[in-house]
């Protein structure tokens, strides 16, 4: 892609030079093993959508760093909701990116992974209709798939009447799919919190403020506090921060 707004390093090791894309990739980088990253963009005052969309807090600098990660994952985990009211396409990536892929011993393409409870889904959305590779639904033994959604999904059933996450990702990656990227909603991010399964955020600050009325990247159940330790601050020429917290041991 054409870079029209570079980033630098602030922390650690400051450096004005612009970072490439390989820069950006060894940066935030594969973690080895299993582990779930959430990728998320706020509003300075924390809002985590504007006008409804999180389109309008994200600029050319986090859709660059939000197109690298999903090639360094091997699932892109997203909630049934934000699924539907983000219009999620298919997710594919550059002939670059799946050549970065194929060098790195990983498939060409990561799987979509939707965690639903009511499978309230469209067969015919072109996140599943399109998708280069079939995506996997997350739901609990309770729930009725709507017609079609087989025929283009695979049903991955964890817990009775709600579905059980940590069991989720262990079936995950039992078939294969270790590095795993949550891009919302804010539902799903609380219940991940809360279950203690989120080993990074990766956190894009839009810089203006969008005023009351939108909700927070997490929400749902209060859970105990979980720490995490900043691993590097980023800056765009355009005032955006790119902040990366992980936890202390990689697990």
């Amino acid at each position: 892609m054409t870079v029209k707004t570079p980033i630098s390093r602030l922390w650690p090791a400051p450096d004005p030079a612009p970072l490439s894309d390989p820069d950006l990739t060894a940066l935030y980088g594969r973690a080895g093993g299993p582990h779930l990253r959430v990728n998320f963009v706020s509003s300075l005052d924390g809002a985590v959508t504007l006008d409804g969309y999180s389109a309008g807090l994200s600029g050319e600098p986090d859709k660059r760093v939000f197109g690298l990660l999903r090639m360094l994952c091997d699932g892109l985990l997203v909630a049934a909701g934000t699924l539907r009211h983000e219009g999620y396409r298919a997710v594919r990536l550059s002939a670059d990116r799946r050549a970065w892929r194929r060098e790195h011993g990983l498939a060409e393409y990561p799987a979509l992974v939707v965690v639903s409870g009511s499978l309230d889904l469209d067969p015919a959305q072109a996140a599943f209709a399109d998708a280069p590779v079939r995506p996997v639904v997350l739901t609990h033994a309770g729930a009725q798939p709507p017609p079609g959604l087989t025929d283009v999904a695979e049903l991955v059933r964890c817990g009775t009447d709600r579905v059980d996450l940590a069991a989720g990702l262990v079936e995950l990656r039992r078939r294969g799919l270790a590095e795993l990227l949550c891009e919302g909603g804010p539902q799903l991010f609380g219940a991940l919190t809360a279950a203690d399964l989120v080993d990074e955020l990766c956190l894009t600050v839009a810089p203006l403020l969008a005023g009351p009325g939108p909700g927070r990247i997490t929400a749902g159940a209060t859970s105990p506090p979980r720490q995490l330790g900043l691993r590097h601050v980023l800056a765009a020429a355009d005032g955006v921060l790119m902040l990366r917290y992980a936890r202390s041991v990689e697990r």
